[in-house]
């Protein structure tokens, strides 16, 4: 693609703007030309802002080091873009003020946050299980008064190691009951590398702060129904579940039981499921799709964190250890990369299937 679309970063000198900056390093149809963050990093270049921070595997991409930061809050500043990445890290309600603002003045935001996940006509997207929830963008459009910009949100990091493979097999028709979950976080989820979280190393934290609720809940919004200009909620399944942080640099894995209704699938039928399914973003072939939404591995002692969390770009789920459950039915352990398919690559993925679909013309 020769003419790319011009993408701003809001919150760029962050873990997560790091991370966009990152992976959008030669991508195909995107092209970062704007950053942002606080005002203490205002004025700098790129490199002069990280400088000490940057916390990539790859050195910062030479068409973004020069870059002037911007003030993040200073909207008019960001005007040539054709949509902008929101990793804002700032208090709830200023982020939802700082992303309108950003539609209303006619720029699309693709947002990581958690401001907008539960406001009713923003649709919280993982492309491969609720890829029509673009549709209510117009309803959003309209009844905020704006005309080509909107707000688009994923959700949290500790959803995407469980939740596509229960939407399959709900989509090959086998009615899910009851989850009960363990999630064992990487400590990059909290901002965090082994230097600036010694406590971790040698221990397990029993707990996340408000990360349980997001685990139950978003869920039923993600599996809703569009209904007279907003996202209702599917709340048929009873979900349960503990986060634990774990001394791993990336990657969260959970530990699954399901209950289904009168049909049960068997193991074998599961299995084929997940081998097999496949949605919009393989079959538009995006750029960041995984080839295969789930990956299974059959080695009983997989996934692991370390060896599988970069599988297919570290987008795909990765699934194992599927076996009989002695209380509910089955049992099964899922792993993705939380700040690839979980934050930065989730919210690229959102942007190709947006731009694929026409949202940024």
């Amino acid at each position: 693609m020769e003419n790319k679309l011009k993408v701003g970063v809001l919150g760029a000198t962050g873990m997560v703007g790091q991370k966009y900056i990152h992976l959008l390093e030669d991508h195909p149809w995107f092209e970062v030309t704007y950053v942002a963050a606080s005002p203490r990093s205002a004025g700098k270049t790129y490199e002069q802002a990280t400088e000490g921070r940057w916390a990539m595997n790859k050195p910062i991409p030479k068409n973004v080091k020069d870059l002037m930061v911007h003030d993040a809050s200073k909207v008019e500043e960001a005007k040539e873009c054709d949509f902008v990445f929101s990793a804002v890290e700032m208090e709830k309600d200023q982020i939802k003020a700082i992303e309108n603002e950003y539609a209303k003045n006619n720029i699309p935001v693709v947002s990581n946050n958690s401001a907008h996940r539960w406001t009713e006509n923003v649709p919280m997207l993982i492309p491969e299980i609720n890829h029509p929830h673009i549709e209510i963008i117009k309803d959003q459009k309209q009844a905020n008064g704006w005309d080509k910009g909107f707000v688009v949100v994923k959700p949290n990091c500790s959803l995407q190691s469980y939740i596509t493979p229960i939407y399959a097999l709900q989509n090959a028709g086998y009615e899910i009951k009851e989850i009960i979950l363990t999630t064992l976080q990487a400590i990059s989820g909290a901002g965090k590398t082994f230097d600036t979280f010694p406590e971790i190393l040698d221990n397990v934290i029993p707990n996340i702060g408000g990360e349980e609720e997001k685990t139950e809940e978003e869920p039923h919004k993600i599996l809703g129904k569009m209904e007279n200009g907003k996202i209702v909620n599917d709340e048929s399944i009873k979900i349960s579940s503990t986060t634990t942080r774990v001394p791993a640099s990336d990657g969260h894995m959970a530990c699954v039981s399901v209950k289904f209704g009168d049909k049960k699938p068997t193991l074998e039928e599961i299995r084929k499921i997940w081998e097999e399914f496949k949605s919009v973003p393989q079959e538009l072939e995006l750029p960041f799709a995984p080839k295969k939404a789930i990956t299974y591995n059959e080695d009983e002692y997989r996934p692991q964190t370390k060896l599988d969390r970069d599988n297919d770009k570290g987008m795909t789920v990765t699934v194992g250890r599927l076996r009989p459950c002695n209380v509910f039915d089955i049992r099964y352990v899922g792993l993705s990369h939380n700040t690839i398919r979980g934050a930065a690559g989730g919210g690229i993925l959102n942007a190709e299937l947006l731009k694929a679909k026409g949202y940024f013309d």
